[in-house]
């Protein structure tokens, strides 16, 4: 039997959004296997895997042999191709509900999807133990189930980044949790994000693919590899939507979802975010020289303190009634006040040079 690995992982030390809350295993079972039940084949397999978890992981299909999803009663035979995902073991890590406000955009028995705000962290990590959306969720679910104070990352099945803000949905029961994180790995969800980017696109649309992986130079940034010998697959489309001479406006739909993938993707093909500090987008990369340019770029910085990225849509298939489920939400106040003051900037620059 051999468990299949990328032997660059180690190297890599990377996990993309959704990866990081869920692992995935695969096996090749040897020509000499013996029939055995899946769920104990895999328990003696992975490690801190409990058979109640592999079960759950069935239930919602999560378990496939030869790309067929299987139950948990299912033998195992030679030669069979086994597949899994599951949720990591939980870290010792006791979180404390906090009264933290919600801006809640839908919820119901079985999932809860958030708006989330600019500078809210979503789960307890290095430095940000409390305060964070993972909190909020143990106090305004308490009592259910799967909100237990050991686990970390309940109901999680992707993440945004602190300063970005928008849309995340949220598992309410173990099947919701397991349904859901197989359409973020099988990428059947559609997200699409709005970010303002330095410089001016020359297309009105196109695709960014490139491995992404931890920068080698500075482990705070992920970087593109383009040749793919580090890194995961990254797919990103763009669109325009609108433009401001040294700034633009535009969509970008994820294929993948890979830790700063829209940040990262966009730097590489030089239209870095604009403010996005960790990626230098907090200077001023296009534009002039004059003194009013530069105070009237520090002006916006101000209004947009942070990346100029937003979650506006999200799509996905609701785990228990199977109705495809659509969310869309408005620009962020800070963000929209940026883009008006661009806008403001590039009328009247066409008026001076008439």
């Amino acid at each position: 039997m051999i468990e299949e690995k990328d032997p660059r992982e180690d190297l890599n030390d990377i996990e993309d959004e959704q990866n990081e809350m869920f692992e995935h295993h695969r096996f090749v079972c040897d020509p000499g296997q013996k029939l055995l039940r899946i769920d104990k084949f895999l328990v003696n397999r992975i490690e801190n895997a409990s058979r109640s978890k592999i079960q759950d992981a069935a239930a919602a299909g999560n378990i496939r042999v030869n790309d067929i999803s299987v139950k948990p009663n299912y033998k195992v035979k030679p030669n069979d191709v086994i597949s899994i995902v599951m949720e990591y073991p939980r870290r010792e890590l006791e979180i404390i509900p906090e009264d933290i406000p919600l801006n809640i955009h839908y919820e119901d028995d079985h999932l809860i999807v958030i708006n989330k705000n600019p500078g809210l962290v979503v789960h307890p990590g290095h430095g940000n133990y409390t305060g964070t959306l993972v909190n909020a969720l143990a106090w305004h679910l308490k009592g259910l189930p799967l909100f237990n104070s050991d686990d970390p990352r309940p109901g999680l099945v992707h993440r945004i980044d602190k300063d970005t803000s928008g849309l995340l949905v949220v598992a309410k029961t173990e099947q919701a949790k397991n349904h859901l994180a197989r359409q973020f790995f099988e990428k059947t969800t559609e997200r699409s994000y709005v970010a303002l980017v330095w410089g001016n696109i020359d297309e009105d649309q196109g695709t960014v693919t490139g491995h992404i992986g931890r920068s080698l130079k500075d482990r705070m940034q992920m970087t593109v590899y383009p040749d793919g010998e580090l890194g995961k697959h990254a797919v990103t489309h763009y669109k325009v939507l609108e433009r401001f001479g040294y700034v633009t406006l535009v969509q970008c739909v994820l294929e993948t979802g890979r830790t700063h993938q829209i940040r990262a993707h966009m730097k590489f093909i030089g239209h870095t975010l604009f403010n996005d500090e960790r990626y230098g987008g907090h200077e001023i990369l296009k534009g002039t020289t004059f003194s009013k340019y530069k105070q009237f770029v520090q002006n916006c910085f101000k209004t947009l303190p942070r990346q100029a990225l937003h979650a506006k849509s999200l799509g996905f298939i609701h785990p228990h009634t199977g109705e495809k489920m659509s969310f869309n939400t408005d620009i962020p106040d800070d963000m929209m006040q940026c883009i008006e003051k661009w806008r403001t900037y590039t009328s009247n620059r066409d008026i001076e040079s008439e």
